[in-house]
């Protein structure tokens, strides 16, 4: 108990896991905007045929609430949308991540809010991300913040009440990221688990079904291709209800890299073949908080000096050793 309290309050845990996170959804919903631009009036505007008079009549129901219904001017409609560009922009970044974090969950759950029966499970995690985001420190490390605090420059007397401020900015961020953690096994065990109970899973049969289905074919003569070979259609249906059942499992052992890395192709997968990219995104985006910081460090490294991230390689002096979110062994990284 008392080695746990210490790791709670002693120091911020998986600070780059963190980060990858920020940029991750900031990025995702960045290009989401961008892609959805020239369709903003019909999904989300004025124009939309859920207009914001039957948005509204549903939150007096529902309890939601977003932004965007606060006024029915187009150039109000306009306004917001440019500013949740710019929100994501600068969240990514890591600028004000502190400000901007809250601002970016404001964003996406009054986006989310605004076109409630067109969303999806991805649309769903990133709501769910962008709030606990907001309670984690993942301005800390590769992004802006980091580079202004490395800069001696910048870098003045820090006020008294810094000192009492962090403990609790760090349980905080402990807390939250705990709380993401957990929410990825639950959503990888409870979608294995629903899918052992269906019958097209147990006869390996469900992902011809899904190959077949009209909405989810991008690319209609290579799902034909595949569907072709019954036997890998079969496999790949048992091994992804294996993958995501184990998940939550093998956490703590030496699987974790093998399940991690089957659980990209999983992703990779999707996105191509089922027109899910963004689905794909949130997911992969999701996983990364069980990578230990040892990892993000030693891939950093790898990188050309030119597109480090901001904040990398730029310590005053000597950094403590910092923990993992999850216990690491003996991995890729050494």
């Amino acid at each position: 108990m008392g080695t746990f309290l210490a790791l709670l309050i002693e120091r911020p845990v998986s600070l780059y896991a963190a980060a990858v996170l920020r940029i991750g959804y900031g990025l995702l919903y960045l290009v989401f905007l961008l892609r959805e631009f020239p369709h903003r009036d019909e999904i989300w505007g004025p124009g939309s045929p859920w207009t914001p008079a039957l948005a509204r009549q549903l939150f007096d129901e529902t309890g939601w609430a977003s932004i965007l219904t606060l006024s029915d001017s187009r150039t109000y409609f306009e306004a917001c949308y440019a500013a949740a560009l710019v929100t994501s922009a600068l969240f990514m970044l890591g600028w004000r991540t502190r400000a901007v974090s809250v601002l970016f969950a404001v964003v996406v759950a009054s986006f989310h809010a605004r076109a409630i029966f067109m969303t999806d499970g991805g649309d769903n995690l990133i709501l769910l991300m962008s709030v606990y985001l907001a309670f984690t420190a993942c301005g800390r490390r590769w992004s802006l913040d980091a580079r202004r605090q490395t800069d001696p420059a910048a870098t003045g007397t820090r006020p008294r009440f810094h000192d009492v401020r962090r403990p609790a900015v760090t349980v905080l961020h402990n807390c939250a990221m705990s709380v993401i953690a957990v929410q990825v096994c639950f959503l990888y065990g409870s979608a294995g688990l629903y899918k052992v109970q269906g019958g097209s899973w147990g006869s390996g049969t469900a992902l011809h079904y899904v190959l077949n289905l009209e909405l989810f074919r991008p690319w209609p003569a290579l799902s034909l291709i595949l569907d072709e070979h019954a036997l890998v259609i079969a496999v790949a249906g048992y091994l992804t209800v294996l993958l995501q059942v184990a998940f939550p499992f093998v956490l703590f052992g030496r699987l974790k890299y093998p399940v991690l890395t089957m659980l990209l192709g999983l992703h990779a997968g999707i996105a191509v073949f089922l027109g899910l990219p963004l689905f794909s995104g949130v997911m992969i985006v999701a996983d990364a908080v069980f990578l230990p910081d040892r990892f993000y460090r030693s891939a950093a490294r790898l990188w050309p000096r030119a597109v480090r991230p901001p904040g990398f390689g730029k310590t005053r002096a000597p950094a403590r050793r910092e923990s993992a979110l999850v216990p690491t062994q003996p991995g890729p990284t050494g």
